[in-house]
């Protein structure tokens, strides 16, 4: 009797840690802790490979025909302004091409990769997001209708990859900032499934961590984030038109 209690005490217990694998992950180069928390940069090259992001994903239950997701990011820093070198868009001083964001993972092992290869997505970058000081990414991607399939509450999936490019970062025309500490967190991903289903759940928790920094291990304030923006499923869906 005695042994069975404690058997099924260990059961529970692992159902539990199971449980609570729900959550997403953001880090430099991989996922999850095959990444890092922490990039630096000398600012000295526009040029050289680009620096990743990558934000992985566990659901809270599974979901047989797993579609796509969306995702908000915010950037941060203690400085009365975001510098320049983190503004992004047409007519900021970075640019539209120095920040992109991509679904393919098929070189990497270290998550599962439930795109294949096969998502499409688009993003949207704010600067001066709420306030002066802080930008907002927001990132949406699906796979081809009829393509979909299953995803499990236990596995850590790949979600996206968040590229920044070293241009501007030296000599003339470059843009200050780049030695600036930066703050990333990642506020939430949220996944979908066709309608019938009425399940498209919104991750917010840490399985490891959810924010990354840039320059230093530490910057004051962080993980700091805002509220979130309700997404939905019509939204992902005009990725298809």
């Amino acid at each position: 009797m005695k042994k069975t209690l404690i058997m099924a005490g260990a059961a529970l217990a692992l159902a539990a840690s199971m449980a609570a694998a729900e959550g997403i992950n953001l880090s430099w180069t991989d996922c999850g802790l095959a990444g890092a928390s922490v990039t630096s940069f000398t600012c000295n090259s526009n040029s050289g490979v680009p620096f990743s992001m990558v934000a992985s994903f566990t659901s809270p239950a599974p979901m047989p025909e797993f579609l796509g997701l969306s995702a908000q990011i915010d950037f941060s820093t203690n400085s009365p302004a975001l510098p320049e070198w983190w503004k992004h868009g047409t007519g900021m001083c970075r640019g539209s091409a120095a920040m992109s964001v991509n679904f393919d993972f098929t070189a990497n092992v270290n998550c599962v990769d439930v795109f294949v290869g096969q998502a499409v997505g688009g993003y949207l970058y704010e600067a001066g997001f709420s306030v002066p000081n802080r930008a907002r990414l927001l990132v949406q991607c699906a796979i081809p209708l009829g393509t979909q399939g299953p995803i499990d509450d236990v596995s850590e999936y790949y979600g996206f990859r968040a590229n920044i490019t070293r241009t501007k970062s030296t000599g003339t025309g470059s843009c200050p900032g780049c030695p600036d500490p930066v703050c990333v967190v990642l506020n939430e991903i949220q996944l979908f499934q066709p309608d019938q289903f009425n399940f498209n759940p919104k991750v917010t928790t840490a399985i490891s961590r959810n924010f990354v920094t840039w320059q230093t291990a530490t910057v004051p304030g962080c993980p700091l984030s805002t509220p979130t923006r309700n997404s939905s499923w019509g939204q992902v869906k005009s990725l298809y038109r």
